[in-house]
């Protein structure tokens, strides 16, 4: 049987030694390093909000005294609850940068034989659908993730009003992670002159989503493609690669083609060394129908066409791996938390639940592994790292 020892969790609590501490030092009976790891540890278990984290705090009391300093004895919901209100999210994430690190320095360390490629960071948003507060006449938070794709991680958050306001805080979140040699992959709202130009700044590579919102450069590159298309690209080169997936009754074909960016595209000069465009067309067959979709891209990356599907494919895993998760598994839509710093900083607890969840190495789901970690703390301090 796995043995949890307090100074595991102390180490814990180092990654939240420089965080500044929002609360009244009058009556202060809980050390914040605490109420964070109750925070994380529940979270991981199955709560899904203050009153959750107090409950399971409460009913783990012997176990958590055994391995917490606590001088104040188990911290209420309402404890719980004005903390998160009171933590600036920004300076609540920065925290778990070395945590980040040290997860994948370990995956790495786990897969020596394993090429290292570039990381593929996918960047998208989604919208907490009950976190709207009618008093106050704010709607439902939405927030923009950034996703590593190759370690399976939450790498960072930004919480706007609206999902129109992903322009803006897509390069603000850029600012907050490293992107430095990876490959950031963003639909078409953030196909944008300014944050192609933010993630070549910041050192990193882009592969962009085409539609509607770039109408005129959307268009050009559907003809060119098109057009080099009908003779199979005998006049310009190309890069190809086809996969196929089966499951549940459905064959996918995927096909991937990438060439040279035409210096001729509209508004080609502005966009930050734009090098090459790319259309992904997946083709699904059931027994009783097919169906096909088409998506353009523009990037700057160079031809190969391995390493640009394996870019477009990451994207939509950012929708199957983080929000499909928070849907489904941390019923995330349900959750009614008003306080705008409390949702987003309860967001950030589960997307970081996932990415640990995501590093156990036994056969379960996320949903079953979360499970597990409720029903056995031996499992949840496994989950934590900090044994195995």
């Amino acid at each position: 049987m796995f043995e949890l020892y307090a100074d595991d969790v102390v180490d814990i609590r180092e990654y939240f030694k420089e965080l500044k501490d929002p609360r009244s030092t009058i009556n202060q009976k809980h050390l914040l390093g605490d109420l964070i790891v109750i925070c994380v540890l529940a979270v991981i278990a199955g709560a899904d909000g203050p009153n959750a984290i107090g409950i399971w705090a409460n009913s783990h009391r012997d176990w958590l005294i055994r391995h917490l300093p606590l001088p104040g004895g188990i911290p209420s919901h309402d404890t719980i609850g004005r903390l998160l209100a009171a933590l600036q999210p920004h300076a609540f994430q920065s925290c778990f940068e070395n945590w980040i690190a040290a997860i994948k320095s370990e995956v790495v360390e786990t897969t020596p034989d394993e090429p290292v490629e570039r990381e593929i960071i996918a960047v998208d948003g989604k919208t907490l659908r009950r976190s709207h507060d009618h008093r106050n006449n704010l709607g439902p938070l939405h927030l923009v993730s950034a996703w590593s794709v190759q370690f399976g991680i939450s790498l960072g958050q930004l919480a706007t009003d609206a999902k129109s306001n992903e322009i803006k805080a897509i390069p603000a979140l850029i600012d907050q992670i490293s992107v430095k040699k990876a490959i950031v992959t963003i639909d078409a709202v953030g196909c944008q002159k300014e944050i192609a130009r933010k993630i070549i700044d910041s050192r990193g590579h882009y592969v962009l989503a085409l539609k509607g919102n770039q109408e005129k450069l959307h268009s050009a590159v559907e003809s060119y493609v098109v057009q080099h298309m009908e003779n199979d690209f005998a006049e310009v080169e190309v890069e190809r690669h086809v996969e196929e997936e089966k499951g549940h009754g459905r064959r996918d074909t995927l096909s991937y083609y990438q060439l040279e960016a035409p210096k001729d595209l509209p508004g080609y000069e502005h966009w930050e060394k734009l090098r090459t465009i790319g259309i992904a067309i997946r083709n699904s067959e059931t027994k009783t129908k097919s169906t096909n979709e088409v998506r353009y891209y523009i990037s700057s990356l160079d031809m190969d066409g391995r390493q640009f599907a394996r870019a477009v494919r990451g994207h939509w895993r950012i929708e199957n791996s983080l929000h499909w998760s928070l849907d489904v598994t941390f019923r995330e839509d349900e959750n009614r938390t008003r306080n705008r710093h409390a949702a987003d900083n309860l967001a950030w607890l589960k997307r970081f639940a996932i990415s640990l969840l995501k590093q156990q190495k036994d056969k379960e789901s996320v949903a079953m592994r979360r499970r597990m970690a409720g029903w056995n703390v031996d499992y949840l301090a496994k989950v934590l790292g900090i044994i195995g």
